[in-house]
């Protein structure tokens, strides 16, 4: 059956590859919290695994809500790691076993998150008039603000 939302087809197809590009990096992310979950070491193990296991939890349950989102205004969710590699904009680096080092790259995963969707927030209400989309995007940003500044917390 046809979408039928208020919002173009056009601006709806722009609107999922955006939020595909935040899905891919949310996997990314995701993946990297498991495995530094899995790999952590030092003084500190025991915190940094259950923080790392709250964490990933949470990344688990904000990627389907992205996945749901896409659904919702038409699209398809991007699963496949070929295409989430491509559309992601972070990186896989060597696994650091160091705690300062995970968090840092952590916190540091979640702000370019943070910063992705501040401008994807704008211009998903003002260019593509979908301000469910912009909503959406504005919860997952104060999500992923609060997890860069408990990781933060960490840091000296």
């Amino acid at each position: 059956m046809k979408v039928n939302i208020g919002i173009t087809e056009k601006n709806r197809q722009t609107v999922a590859l955006e939020l595909n590009k935040i899905l891919a990096s949310e996997h990314v992310l995701y993946n990297k919290t498991r495995n530094y979950h899995w790999s952590v070491e030092g003084p500190s193990f025991m915190e940094f695994h259950k923080l790392y296991e709250v964490q990933y939890t949470d990344l688990a349950h904000i990627i389907d809500e992205i996945a749901e989102r896409i659904r919702t205004i038409g699209h398809f969710a991007e699963g496949r790691l070929k295409e989430i590699l491509r559309l992601a904009s972070l990186e896989e680096p060597e696994v650091p076993t160091k705690q300062e080092e995970q968090i840092e790259n952590l916190a540091s995963d979640h702000e370019t998150i943070v910063q992705q969707l501040r401008k994807l927030i704008k211009a998903f209400d003002e260019k593509y008039k979908d301000i469910g989309s912009s909503d959406f995007a504005t919860g997952l940003l104060k999500q992923h603000e609060k997890m860069a500044w408990m990781l933060r917390s960490y840091l000296r």
